[in-house]
């Protein structure tokens, strides 16, 4: 039995969700570099199908912006999948001579998986305040996500030591709950919308 569009929506933003707060457990307090790019991977693979997904549902209150904002969130997702598959590829079976700390090709810095993602978070998030069937809480906590998503690209690229609290505090509040919050409540939201 096919599945309707709200009850798909929701099952990929609570994937995405659970698996972006996996990812900060497993990349912040664990540091395992195998489980946080699996989730790191995952996380995209959600995020992709959300993302196009929402267009359908968005592309009705502003067809142009629901286009820039889904390409930008599944180029985004693509990359999170892209850098998290390449991670998990060198944890699993590492290149010898090669240096671990030199920036991902696909992704350098987190442009894609936090940059791009940040930008099409904030146009989709945008437009959901736009669609009165979204709550308007869901429109301002991903607009935040969108701006901590893109502060966290910048002070990656700028700041490398994660220490750094302009690096640290985004990193956290984004990966343990704003981030899983917006991911989580959209599903809500999804399974609950009229179609």
């Amino acid at each position: 039995m096919k599945l309707a569009f709200k009850e798909q929506a929701s099952w990929m933003a609570f994937g995405a969700g659970l698996s972006g707060l996996a990812y900060a457990y497993f990349f912040v307090i664990a540091r395992d570099i195998t489980l946080y790019s699996l989730f790191l991977a995952l996380l995209g693979l959600f995020g992709l199908k959300l993302f196009i997904m929402l267009y359908g549902r968005l592309k009705d209150v502003d067809v142009n912006m629901a286009r820039v904002g889904v390409a930008l969130g599944v180029l985004g997702a693509f990359g999170a999948l892209v850098h998290g598959g390449y991670d998990l590829a060198n944890a699993i079976n590492p290149v010898r001579g090669v240096n671990p700390n030199l920036p991902n090709q696909i992704d350098p810095r987190g442009l894609l998986t936090f940059g791009l993602t940040g930008f099409g978070i904030l146009k989709i998030s945008y437009l959901m305040g736009k669609d009165k069937s979204f709550p308007e809480g869901l429109s301002y906590l991903g607009l935040l996500s969108g701006v901590l998503l893109i502060m966290i690209y910048l002070a990656r690229l700028i700041i490398l030591d994660p220490a750094n609290p302009l690096l640290a505090y985004p990193i956290l509040v984004e990966g343990f709950i704003v981030g899983p919050l917006w991911y989580l409540w959209l599903g809500v939201a999804c399974a609950k919308l009229k179609l």
